[in-house]
């Protein structure tokens, strides 16, 4: 069996066919391009991978010096929260801005725009000693990280078709996991070996390194090589998106367009309310498991973990589970998964006390439902209704929307646990994703109707 058709990725030609009048392709040709194909995927994935992943290395440090910033330079606790506030209010602006240019300029240069322009930002940042050159040079930084979610995403699209786009977006949405776990890590390092300084110039060096990387080796399409696109465009093809079959979205569809969609409206407010739950529970768990759960501090660091590897097996199986079962209709597995969420947040909240291992359990499983639509509505349903023009503004849109919610995570968890408890704040979580289930049926139900009326 051909190396492609074991990783599931099909020869291009095969994908795109003939017109009838064209002459047969003999086959030498065929697996030629097949390879050449695979050879173009393993690298857009490999270094789109990377490049999000490494994104994290000039975003994670500050929150592992805070402390140096306190003890050293003065910075106060409510400064130090102001970095982060400002950081979150220039990322979720950002996204939309990225969406746009990205679409414009193409994603190899929109990448290393924003990775060299966010190395800069945390240099600065490691040579500032006072508290405003520190705020601004975090929020620039945070426009200049927006261009990674758009950049990458748009990046993968056109190397995997329909068929593929779920598993491989899964596997691929790792690297926000995994990013994060190694750039806690080596700020950590840099802070205990070097000085808090050095956790801020070293990260600023390799994500400049990875910018470039990217500058000389990505390929923006297959067709930039000589190979037919992976798949027809999207109202050409059988069982495709129905968004994409009622209305093709072009390089000209403005923003103002884009943000006032009711698809995507009704995507980005399901999304608001994932990410807010997402970026409450990262932040907030550790402290959570100490004062809720009367974990030792070192028990409470280590329970937070089963959130994240839970997450990574969610993208990755949800994904699978898509591509198998739901192709055509991916949010008639993304709604009932969330009303799943709902389940597992209200029954960690009840039994995560019973035992060390039913909470690592529960939470993983809290992960798994969080996770798995999360990167379903972040990757593979972003690039399918935003298809080859747009799926930078697409991404954009429904990301940044996103991430207003990740703004008012902080605010929203130190009120309820204060004022109402623990328990509040998490019942509250489980019925915000009953809404938030609601929304992405409201969307399919949406998709069914454009589809319908697209129908001649």
């Amino acid at each position: 069996m051909p190396r492609w058709q074991g990783l599931g990725i099909v020869p291009p030609l095969a994908l795109s066919p003939l017109p009838p009048n064209r002459p047969a392709v003999p086959p030498l040709i065929l697996v030629k391009d097949a390879r050449g194909l695979l050879r173009l995927q393993l690298r857009a994935f490999a270094l789109t991978w990377l490049s999000y992943a490494t994104y994290y290395f000039t975003r994670k440090n500050v929150a592992v010096v805070k402390s140096r910033l306190h003890d050293e330079l003065g910075i106060t606790a409510g400064q130090l929260g102001t970095f982060d506030t400002a950081y979150l209010i220039a990322y979720a602006i950002g996204q939309f801005a990225s969406g746009v240019l990205g679409d414009r300029i193409g994603p190899r240069r929109l990448l290393a725009l924003g990775m060299l322009g966010s190395a800069a930002m945390a240099l600065w940042f490691g040579v500032s000693s006072s508290f405003w050159p520190m705020l601004l040079a975090f929020a620039v930084n945070g426009f200049f990280q927006s261009t990674g979610w758009p950049g990458n995403v748009k990046a993968m699209q056109p190397f995997f078709s329909a068929s593929q786009r779920g598993r491989v977006m899964g596997i691929w949405t790792t690297n926000y996991q995994a990013g994060g776990l190694a750039a806690t890590a080596l700020a950590t390092f840099l802070l205990a070996r070097f000085g808090w300084r050095a956790a801020f110039w070293v990260p600023a060096l390799l994500v400049a390194l990875v910018g470039l990387t990217l500058a000389a080796l990505l390929v923006e399409k297959p067709q930039d090589r000589g190979l037919c696109p992976v798949e027809t465009a999207p109202a050409e093809q059988p069982g495709s998106q129905p968004r994409a079959q009622a209305q093709a979205l072009t390089a000209q569809t403005p923003l103002w367009s884009l943000a006032s969609d009711p698809l995507l409206l009704l995507l980005g407010g399901s999304y608001f309310v994932l990410k807010l739950i997402r970026y409450s529970l990262l932040f907030w768990l550790p402290y959570y498991l100490r004062r809720h759960f009367h974990y030792t501090e070192s028990q409470a660091g280590y329970l937070s973990l089963p959130f994240e590897i839970g997450g990574m097996f969610g993208a990755v199986t949800i994904g699978w589970l898509s591509d198998r079962y739901f192709r055509t209709r991916r949010l008639r597995l993304a709604a009932p998964a969330l009303l799943g969420l709902g389940g597992a947040i209200f029954a960690y909240q009840v039994l995560g006390g019973v035992s060390l291992l039913a909470n690592a359990l529960l939470l993983s499983a809290v992960g798994f439902l969080l996770f798995g639509p999360d990167a379903l509505l972040s990757g593979a349903v972003s690039q399918e209704i935003g298809g080859e023009h747009a799926t930078a503004r697409v991404a954009g849109v429904i990301n940044g929307m996103g991430s207003v919610g990740a703004i008012f995570s902080p605010l929203l968890v130190a009120a309820v646990s204060e004022r109402l408890g623990w328990s509040a704040l998490f019942y509250g979580f489980a019925g915000l994703t009953i809404v938030a289930s609601l929304l992405l049926r409201a969307a399919l139900a949406l998709q069914v109707r454009l589809a319908a009326e697209a129908s001649p």
